[in-house]
Parts: C-alpha cells; sequence; structure tokens
C-alpha cells in the first residue's frame, strides 16, 4: 500500500518541475532585449560636377631632327674636331679631311679654264676678221661657217671647264665637314687615318633637342571607348581636340615645358594593336634627351556633370559593386552602383546614385541593412600621388586626339 501511494506521487513530482522548467524559460524569453547602439560611419554627400580628367601612357622620346652626318667624297680623314656627344653649333668643323688632291683637282680645272678662255679669244678675234671679208666677198662663206664654228667650240670649251672648276671646287669644300644642325653630337664612326668610301661613309650623327618629340601608343579599344563616352555626352574633349601634353620624368618631376600633339598616324599597327601619337615639347635646356621612357600625360577633356566618390566608399561582393547609403532616418541601405574608372582616390559612379545623397565612406564593416548610424563628415587625406598643380593621372580612361573624330 505504501509503495502504491510512492509511485503515484512520482509522476506528480515531475509535473510539477516540468512546470517550473517551463515557467522559467518563459520568464526569460519574455525578457526584453537591449536597444542596439548607433554605429559611428563618417560620410560625404554626392554632388554632380564638372571634373578635369587626364590620361597617362608611357612614351618614349626621340628627337624631331636626328642628321646622319656623312663624307660626299672619298679620301682620308684627317681629324675629327669636335667633343663627342658635345652640343655643337650648326656650321661648326666636326671632321677635316686630306685637302691636298682635291686641291690639285682645283688648280687643274682653273688651268684648263685658263687654256679655253684663251683659245676662245682666238676664236673670236679670228670670227671678228672673217665677218666684214666674207660681206666683201673676199672669202668663202665656207671660212666664215668654219671661223663661227670654232668661236663656238671655245665658247662651249669654257662653259665646260667652268663647270668642272666649280666641281672641283665643291668636292674640296666637302673635305670640310660641319654640322647641318644645332644639336647634341654623337660618337665618331670612323677612326682619324681611316680611308672614306661610299661604304662607310657614315661619320656620325647630330640630333635636335629642341623641340623634343614625344612618342606614344593608344590602343584600339580605348579609342573606341573615348569615341563612345564623347558621343554620350560622357565625356567633353577639349575645342579641337587639342590636348594639352604634359610630362612626367622617371624620378616623378614634372618637366616645365608641356607640348601639344603634332601628329596621329593613321595607319593601324596590327602587331601591337595601337595608333601612333607624337607630341612635340619645347626643350631649350637640353633635360630630354633621345630615346627616353617618360610618361606622357593628355590634359583637356572633362566629365561633365560627373558623381565621385571615395574608394573606400565603393565594395564589391558577387553581385557587383556597391556602397552604404544613409537615409532620411539616419539607418543604412545597401545599394548597387556602376562605377567607371579609377581617378585619384575615387571612383566616377555611372549609375546608382543622386547628387545630395549620403554616402557612407569609413564604418561599414558592422554595418547592416536598416542599421541605425551616428554619422560625421568625412575628411578626405591628401594623397602623395596627388598632382598639386591639377587633376591626376587617370590611366583608365585615356583620351585621344583622334577620340570623337
Amino acid at each position: 500500500m505504501g509503495r502504491s501511494l510512492r509511485d503515484a506521487r512520482l509522476p506528480r513530482t515531475c509535473v510539477a518541475f516540468c512546470a517550473l522548467l517551463l515557467v522559467a524559460a518563459c520568464g526569460k524569453q519574455e525578457r526584453a532585449v537591449p536597444p542596439q547602439a548607433a554605429i559611428e560611419v563618417t560620410t560625404i554627400t554626392v554632388a554632380a560636377r564638372d571634373v578635369p580628367v587626364a590620361a597617362e601612357y608611357v612614351a618614349q622620346t626621340q628627337s624631331s631632327q636626328a642628321v646622319n652626318v656623312q663624307a660626299r667624297v672619298s679620301g682620308f680623314l684627317d681629324k675629327h674636331l669636335y667633343v663627342e656627344g658635345s652640343l655643337v653649333k650648326a656650321g661648326q668643323v666636326l671632321f677635316q679631311m686630306d685637302q691636298k688632291p682635291f686641291q690639285a683637282q682645283v688648280d687643274a680645272a682653273k688651268a684648263a679654264m685658263q687654256r679655253n678662255e684663251a683659245a676662245l679669244g682666238v676664236a673670236k678675234a679670228n670670227l671678228e676678221r672673217t665677218k666684214p671679208l666674207a660681206e666683201q666677198e673676199a672669202l668663202s662663206q665656207k671660212d666664215l661657217d668654219d671661223a663661227q664654228g670654232q668661236y663656238d667650240q671655245a665658247q662651249a670649251a669654257v662653259a665646260q671647264s667652268k663647270a668642272q672648276l666649280e666641281e672641283a671646287q665643291l668636292n674640296l669644300s666637302y673635305t670640310t665637314i660641319r654640322a647641318p644642325v644645332t644639336g647634341i653630337s654623337s660618337y665618331a664612326a670612323v677612326a682619324d687615318g681611316t680611308y672614306v668610301n661610299p661604304q662607310n661613309a657614315q661619320l656620325t650623327v647630330v640630333s635636335v633637342l629642341s623641340p623634343m618629340w614625344v612618342n606614344f601608343s593608344v590602343s584600339e579599344g580605348q579609342m573606341a571607348r573615348i569615341r563612345d563616352e564623347a558621343s554620350k555626352g560622357l565625356l567633353r574633349l577639349p575645342p579641337g581636340n587639342k590636348f594639352t601634353v604634359e610630362v612626367e620624368l622617371v624620378d616623378g618631376t614634372i618637366f616645365p615645358h608641356t607640348g601639344a600633339i603634332t601628329f596621329a598616324d593613321p595607319s593601324y599597327n596590327a602587331q601591337t594593336g595601337t595608333f601612333l601619337i607624337r607630341a612635340s615639347v619645347d626643350n631649350p635646356d637640353g633635360v630630354l634627351r633621345p630615346n627616353q621612357y617618360v610618361r606622357a600625360r593628355l590634359r583637356g577633356a572633362v566629365r561633365p556633370n560627373a558623381i565621385l566618390v571615395p574608394q573606400r566608399a565603393v565594395q564589391q561582393s558577387a553581385k557587383g559593386h556597391f556602397v552604404w547609403v544613409l537615409g532620411s532616418d539616419d539607418r543604412a541601405e545597401q545599394r548597387p552602383v556602376t562605377v567607371g574608372e579609377w581617378y585619384e582616390n575615387g571612383w566616377f559612379v555611372a549609375d546608382g546614385l543622386r547628387a545630395g545623397e549620403r554616402v557612407i565612406v569609413e564604418g561599414t564593416v558592422r554595418l547592416t541593412p536598416g542599421a541605425h548610424v551616428v554619422a560625421k563628415a568625412y575628411q578626405e587625406q591628401a594623397s602623395p600621388a596627388t598632382d598639386p598643380a591639377g587633376p591626376a593621372k587617370n590611366a583608365g580612361n585615356p583620351a585621344s586626339p583622334r577620340s570623337g573624330s
């Protein structure tokens, strides 16, 4: 009997215990969840503005006039009279050849001319005596014709001897080889004492330093993109496609003189897939030398009404690029955007943002859609790569003189 009572109390005890656990659990669920603290972020207000853009290319310098200095006559080279690699002036003597054989040719031509001039004088006097006698029929017509023929032959011989003398004098002048232009000289290709002939006539090269040409290439795809953006009004090219060309030296300094594009090769290079573009830059101090590698930066194009946001504000997911936008209720919203090229420390946004919206730049790590935030203004830090004299380079959107053409 006692055992039966104990067995009857056991289920009641279990039921009471379970009820207590249920009440405790319900109490925990009904306890209020503390509100999430607001996340501190920095924001910028989107503004549409005209942004000057610059395209940058790897370029190589070239002398605007590189003249091959060659010997025009064959003979022995006596000596070179310039310092190799120095700046030479137009007309300066560079090489001197042996003049003795050429001087002898001049003397011989002078003697031949004097002989022919003497013969011309005799023929002229004979013709003057023959004419009146022939008119009086004291001499025959044949005598007059012979006298006239001798005079004409003597006159032609004098003309020929003059031409030979001029040729001899010209060859003599060619033995003194002068700089054809003012520029930087190269090494002497022929040693002193060498016999110079048409096979080894190349003596040196003189390269003009100012103006200097700067050559670079623009790909076919870049050309097409520029034309497309210009036609859609996304890019405004300078009037007449007259870009200002800025040169950056190998140490990062900006060359003090700017230039302009003077030539665009109409032929497409199938091997490189590019078009050759040439700019001309004044180089009065000779800082630029031929065949240097530099960076050519084209300025003058503008992106009208462009929206530019800091690079760190743009994030990327499996679905594409997006930014965090702050709504009017100070809550975060994830917004997909279409970005363009990188510019300085930011991205051009082609679609997804409107002027006046607030974009979150810093503090996006803990953000979730609808999160409450406390915003303060974003202070952009100066980048060492930013050019204080103007907009920084924009390698993603090269502009060319043929864009839009």
